[in-house]
C-alpha cells in the first residue's frame, strides 16, 4: 500500500502541449501516475487527477508558448559579394540590420502556423546569435511556397538557400536548415509531414564529410524513393553561383538520384561486375582437396578440424606455405598455441623437407642452409602474432585487422577458434556458443571487407559414445566445437579422419563436409604424417601405400608393404 498522497508511474504517453508545437516525435514526453495525474518533463504541461482541470507548472509556463521577442528592424537590399539580387533577399524576408551596434544578417524563421518567431543573426566572423523561441522554427522559407509540389530543394544554409531559388527565378521551392548540419536530423524531422507532401526532396547540403554525412542520415528519415541527394559541382550553392557553375547546379539538382542506403544496389548497376569472370581459386598442394574446392580464393573463410593430434594445424602450414612461396600471397599467422620461433621452425621445415621441431633433425642442419631458408620464407611477406593462449575478441581482431591492412597480408592463419574462449568468465554472463558467435560474424565481416583468405583451426567436441576421433570416427559439421556461427559463416570446412591406433596410423583421409562456393562435398582424397620430414604429404591412395578400406579394416596388401614409410 503506497502512503496517502503518493504515486508511482505507470507509463509514458504522448503530450499534447508539446504535440501543438509539432514536437514530441516519440510521444513519450508525458509521463503518468498511479494516481491519474500527467506531467511532461519538457515543457511543464500539468494534468490533475480525473475531474481536475489541465494546467502547466508556473516556473516553465513559458515553454508552451512562443518567446516574446522584438524582431530587429531590416533593410533590403542585395549582397553583390555573395551574388544575390535585392530581389531574391526580398523574397525570402532576408535583410540587413544591427545587433548591438554590429551589422549583421537577419533570415526570419516562422513556425508552422506561419508566425514569426526567430530571427537568425550573422554577424562578421561567421558569427551566429539567435533571436526568440528556437524551439518554434522550422525550415528557412518554408513560410514562402505551398505545402505541396513536384520538388523541394533543402541546403545547408540560407545563402546557399538563396543562391538555388535565385538560379531557378525564385519560382520553385527552396528551403534550408535553420542551423547547419549540425542539427539537421532534428529539423528535418521537425518538417518531415511538411516535406512529405513534395513528390521529391532534393538535399543540396555542402559537399564536405559533416554535410554529406548529414545528408545521409536524414535521407533515411522520408518515404522509399522520395529522397534524393545532389552532389554539387563545388563545395556549396553560393561558391557554384560565385563561380559562374549555376547550370552545372541545376543540372545536378534535377539529375539526382533516390537515395540508397550503404550495401543497397540497384541490379541495373551490376553488369561491369557480371562480366568479369569468377575469381579463380589459388591451387594447393593436395589434388583431391583441391579438386573438390578448385582452389583457395581471396574473400572466403575456411575452417579445418579433427580430432586431437590428427594433422589439421600440420595441414594448414602446408597450405599456408604453399600460397606464400608458389603464388606470393603475403602471410600473416596467429599460432595461438605456439611460440613464434617454435611455429617459425614449422615453416623452415616444410622449405628444408626436414622435421626442424625435433633437436637432433635442427642440429644436423648447417647454418648457412638455414639462414638461406629463413631468408627464403619469413625474410618477407611473413608475419606472425607474438602471443600465446587465449586472446580478447578485439584484440585479436584487431591484430588480423592490421596484418590485412597495415600489413598487407592476403593469407591469414588463426590456429586455433577453440583457445579463444578458453578464458571465459562464466559468471559474467559470458558462453562459448555466443562468444565464437561473435567471433565468427565479426571475422566474415573483415574477410569481405579487407579482401583476404582466412584458414581457422576448430577443435571438435568431445563424442557421447562410439569410437573417438583418434580412432577414425567420420567427423560432421555438428561436431565442431562451439557454435552453428562456425558452420553458417565459413565459406568451406575440411576435416581429417585418422585412426592413430590402427594399422596405418600416418594415413588420414581428407573430408569436405562444406562447399559453399562449389556445392561439392565427400571425400577429397588421401594424406601421410611422415615423421622422417615432418610433412603431410597428398596421396591418392596407391602413392604412399595406403587406401581408404586401411582405415576402415586395416587391411594391408603385402605388395604394398614396401612404399611404407
Amino acid at each position: 500500500m503506497l502512503p496517502a498522497g503518493e504515486s508511482v508511474f505507470l507509463r509514458h504517453e504522448p503530450c499534447p502541449a508539446c504535440r501543438e508545437r509539432g514536437l514530441d516525435l516519440d510521444g513519450d514526453n508525458l509521463a503518468r501516475y498511479s494516481d491519474g495525474h500527467g506531467y511532461c518533463h519538457a515543457c511543464g504541461h500539468y494534468e490533475k487527477t480525473e475531474g481536475g482541470e489541465a494546467h502547466a507548472s508556473p516556473s516553465r509556463a513559458r515553454r508552451m508558448s512562443a518567446k516574446p521577442f522584438t524582431p530587429l528592424e531590416t533593410s533590403i537590399k542585395a549582397l553583390k559579394v555573395r551574388g544575390l539580387t535585392a530581389e531574391t533577399c526580398a523574397h525570402f524576408g532576408y535583410g540587413i540590420g544591427s545587433h548591438r551596434g554590429k551589422p549583421c544578417h537577419v533570415a526570419p524563421l516562422y513556425d508552422k502556423e506561419g508566425r514569426l518567431c526567430a530571427q537568425h543573426l550573422r554577424l562578421e566572423g561567421k558569427d551566429f546569435k539567435w533571436l526568440g523561441d528556437t524551439e518554434a522554427v522550422g525550415l528557412f522559407g518554408w513560410n514562402v511556397w505551398r505545402n505541396s509540389g513536384r520538388r523541394v530543394v533543402v541546403t545547408e544554409g540560407e545563402i546557399d538557400c538563396m543562391s538555388v531559388s535565385q538560379l531557378q527565378g525564385n519560382k520553385w521551392p527552396v528551403v534550408s536548415l535553420p542551423n547547419g548540419a549540425q542539427s539537421a536530423v532534428k529539423f528535418i524531422r521537425r518538417a518531415l509531414e511538411w516535406l512529405e507532401g513534395f513528390d521529391e526532396v532534393v538535399l543540396a547540403f555542402d559537399m564536405d564529410e559533416p554535410g554529406q554525412a548529414a545528408a545521409r542520415e536524414c535521407a533515411l528519415l522520408f518515404s522509399p524513393g522520395k529522397c534524393k541527394i545532389a552532389r554539387l559541382p563545388d563545395k556549396d550553392a553560393n561558391a557554384c553561383l560565385l563561380a559562374g557553375k549555376g547550370k552545372e547546379l541545376l543540372d545536378s539538382l534535377w539529375g539526382a538520384v533516390p537515395y540508397r542506403p550503404d550495401g543497397i544496389r540497384s541490379g541495373a548497376d551490376l553488369w561491369d561486375d557480371l562480366l568479369k569472370p569468377p575469381q579463380p581459386g589459388y591451387d594447393i598442394p593436395y589434388p583431391g582437396l583441391n579438386a573438390k574446392l578448385r582452389g583457395l580464393r581471396l574473400r572466403e573463410l575456411y575452417l579445418f578440424t579433427a580430432g586431437s593430434g590428427i594433422g589439421k594445424s600440420t595441414l594448414v602450414n602446408e597450405i599456408a606455405y604453399h600460397l606464400k612461396m608458389v603464388h606470393h600471397l603475403p602471410l600473416g599467422v596467429m599460432a595461438l598455441e605456439e611460440s613464434p620461433a617454435r611455429n617459425a621452425r614449422r615453416y623452415l621445415g616444410i622449405h628444408l623437407n626436414k622435421p626442424l621441431h625435433l633437436p637432433e633433425a635442427h642440429a644436423a642442419v648447417p647454418e648457412a642452409d638455414l639462414k638461406a631458408a629463413f631468408e627464403a620464407v619469413m625474410g618477407k611477406d611473413w608475419w606472425i602474432y607474438d602471443h600465446f593462449g587465449s586472446s580478447d575478441i578485439d584484440t585479436l581482431l584487431a591484430k588480423i585487422r592490421y596484418m590485412a591492412v597495415g600489413l598487407g597480408c592476403k593469407v591469414l592463419v588463426l590456429d586455433h577458434i577453440s583457445i579463444v574462449v578458453s578464458g571465459l568468465d562464466e559468471s559474467a554472463g559470458e558462453s562459448e556458443r555466443k562468444v565464437i558467435d561473435k567471433l565468427m560474424t565479426k571475422l566474415r565481416q573483415l574477410v569481405e571487407e579487407t579482401n583476404v583468405m582466412l584458414l581457422a583451426v576448430v577443435h571438435l567436441k568431445r563424442p557421447d559414445k562410439g569410437k573417438s576421433y583418434n580412432e577414425g570416427r567420420q567427423v560432421s559439421l555438428t561436431d565442431m566445437r562451439g557454435s552453428g556461427g562456425l558452420e553458417q559463416m565459413s565459406d568451406a570446412v575440411i576435416s581429417l579422419e585418422r585412426d592413430q591406433q590402427g594399422d596405418d596410423p600416418n594415413a588420414a583421409l581428407v573430408r569436405v563436409l562444406k562447399n559453399r562456393p562449389i556445392g561439392d562435398c565427400g571425400e577429397a582424397g588421401y594424406v601421410r604424417y611422415v615423421p622422417e620430414t615432418g610433412r603431410l604429404l597428398a596421396g591418392d591412395g596407391g602413392e604412399y601405400g595406403f587406401h581408404k578400406e586401411h582405415l576402415e579394416t586395416g587391411e594391408k596388401k603385402e605388395e604394398q608393404q614396401h612404399e611404407d614409410f
